[in-house]
């Protein structure tokens, strides 16, 4: 019995990685940059579940991971796969490719796939996702993001918390807890997107064009993550 429950272990473990590592192609990628625009125009679109007006004007970067998948028998494995773009002097930035990983240990059975969005919150935020790799609730502090356009501002939470996390699932929208789970580069991804190593902050500082083909998600967050200055 113990061997079973390793060897279920290790294929969930070996399932996760193998997805989440593969090599996409540039379809496979704009498919998941119009998923992403998919995702902020239906959160957005509905007052009572958006993310609070206060929050999109002082938002420094924006993450959407569509489908983040979770996998469980007795391992569970968690994966996804992303895109970012931060705020910048001239105006949101060009997209750069991430990588969500975690597991959690314990009896468990099932699967299920989610829509998540991060919002780096400050100056920390913005800097914990320029890294190479961190771990959420280690590396950066976060906390589940509060719903609603006209939510109040909480001041605490948002001094607190370099990231404000969000997941919607089945229509529904909401704050989650992603603490212990890691974000890396997609260096892959983003050197077959733009045909060249490029760095990941030179992207996220603005120094890389927008190429054609992620106008429409970079237009998307520009439209719903407007400043107040």
């Amino acid at each position: 019995m113990k061997k079973i429950m390793l060897l279920a272990c290790v294929c969930a473990i070996a399932l996760a990685t193998s997805q989440s590592f593969a090599a996409d192609s540039r379809t496979d990628m704009v498919k998941r940059l119009n998923a992403s625009s998919q995702v902020i125009q239906d959160i957005q679109s509905i007052p009572a579940k958006a993310i609070p007006d206060w929050l999109v004007a002082k938002a420094t970067c924006v993450a959407v991971v569509p489908s983040y998948k979770k996998a469980a028998f007795i391992v569970g494995a968690t994966y996804g796969q992303g895109v970012v773009t931060c705020r910048t002097a001239s105006g949101w930035s060009a997209p750069a490719f991430i990588q969500l990983t975690g597991g959690s240990f314990g009896f468990q059975a099932g699967g299920q796939s989610t829509d998540l969005v991060l919002v780096a919150t400050n100056q920390g935020g913005m800097q914990s996702l320029l890294k190479s790799k961190f771990k959420i609730g280690g590396d950066a502090a976060a906390s589940a993001g509060p719903v609603g356009r006209n939510a109040a501002a909480d001041t605490n939470l948002y001094m607190k918390s370099e990231l404000l996390t969000y997941s919607r699932s089945q229509g529904l929208f909401a704050g989650i807890d992603l603490n212990g789970t890691v974000v890396h580069q997609n260096t892959d991804n983003t050197r077959g997107f733009y045909g060249k190593d490029v760095s990941f902050d030179s992207i996220l500082d603005g120094q890389e064009p927008t190429p054609p083909d992620a106008r429409a998600f970079v237009s998307t967050v520009a439209k719903y993550f407007r400043s107040t200055k």
